[in-house]
């Protein structure tokens, strides 16, 4: 009588069931979703950033509303719609007053600052330099025409005008009950996440307030300061430079250069003296923001180094487009408050920081 040998087959590495196929299934998954992902984040990289956008106003609106709450008791819908229109009639005021004579200004600056760049390009050649006035201004059209090919959109006036509409009616709504948009978020987490989250989200809301009231602060000392100093030296368009050193002030390290260059460039238009006058405010109105401001309001709340925030404008100003240079500094705040917040909660969870020895 032969012995019968039962051998077991295993599933070979052509069906689904082989471990390996299935290992090799889920490493190729993840590939797959990360490069879905970021294919995802491109695509939608211009509303991405219209609700990154939204969510820096709203976080004014909210700061604006609290401040009212202080001394004024009534409902927030109220509050809210006050900031609302006190804002508005600041910005219909400003141009009422300004709007003709800044118009042409804006075109004499134009013809100003392409004669001051002749006169560099000038100058430069005559101490052997090969530049040419035409260099610079290619260069610097080739610098602004870079800046983010993902929201060329943006760029046109129609587009610029229907994404601040969307932004602001975004921000108007999340503003008007931001804990029910808290709580819509948190809905969708895991029961042991969702205390976590609120307090990231505090967090967050709190070191943006204080980001975005110092900004606001430091544009009103700047622009205002630009303005009654250049005003008092007879430097030409002081109220055209005011403003524009105002908004410019709203990006750190690269609008303060902007403007910089504009006021120096305009004040020798009308004279060395008033070229050396012209850089002495620049200088003095900056070191009272640095020195002053930022430290008393912003850098308390956020202590974000200068060298990083200069490297994310950068980096999102050539992903995103002039909309991702305004926002890289909330951007890389509530990154920053995010990492610290997870950071701590680790910590404090049991066993964290424990090494366990085996024998």
């Amino acid at each position: 009588m032969s012995g019968k040998h039962v051998h077991i087959e295993e599933p070979g590495p052509s069906e689904l069931r082989s471990p390996l196929v299935q290992h090799e299934i889920k490493r190729a998954s993840v590939w797959i979703g990360m490069a879905f992902a970021a294919g995802l984040l491109v695509l939608l990289a211009q509303p991405i950033m219209l609700i990154m956008g939204a969510l820096v106003l709203t976080t004014m609106m909210d700061g604006g509303t609290r401040l009212l709450r202080r001394v004024l008791p009534i409902g927030r819908g109220w509050r809210l719609i006050i900031v609302l229109i006190a804002a508005l009639l600041f910005l219909a005021y400003t141009f009422y007053l300004t709007g003709s004579s800044l118009a042409l200004q804006a075109q004499a600056m134009r013809s100003i600052v392409e004669t001051q760049i002749n006169r560099l390009g000038d100058w430069m050649q005559q101490l052997g330099v090969t530049a040419t006035p035409n260099d610079f201004k290619s260069l610097a059209s080739q610098a602004f025409n870079s800046i983010g090919r993902v929201t060329a959109a943006v760029s046109t006036m129609m587009g610029a005008v229907t994404s601040g509409v969307m932004m602001l009616v975004l921000a108007i709504f999340i503003a008007a009950e931001p804990r029910l948009y808290e709580r819509g978020v948190a809905w969708m987490l895991p029961m042991g996440k969702r205390l976590s989250f609120y307090n990231v989200v505090d967090r967050m809301g709190w070191t943006l307030r204080r980001l975005m009231f110092g900004r606001l602060i430091g544009m009103a000392v700047e622009g205002v300061g630009t303005w009654l100093l250049l005003l008092a030296g007879g430097v030409p368009m002081a109220g055209l430079l005011g403003i524009l050193t105002g908004l410019f002030a709203f990006l750190p390290n690269i609008g303060s250069i902007i403007s910089g260059v504009l006021i120096v460039l305009v004040g020798f238009s009308a004279g060395t003296d008033a070229g050396l006058y012209a850089f002495f405010v620049y200088l003095v109105v900056q070191i009272v923001d640095g020195y002053l401001i930022v430290p008393m309001v912003a850098k308390r709340a956020t202590d974000l180094a200068p060298a990083l925030v200069l490297a994310a404008q950068i980096l999102f100003g050539a992903l995103f487009g002039i909309l991702g240079l305004f926002l890289a500094d909330p951007i890389v705040a509530m990154i920053k408050v995010y990492l610290e917040e997870r950071s701590k909660a680790q910590e404090d969870e049991p066993g964290a920081g424990a090494i366990v020895v085996v024998e």
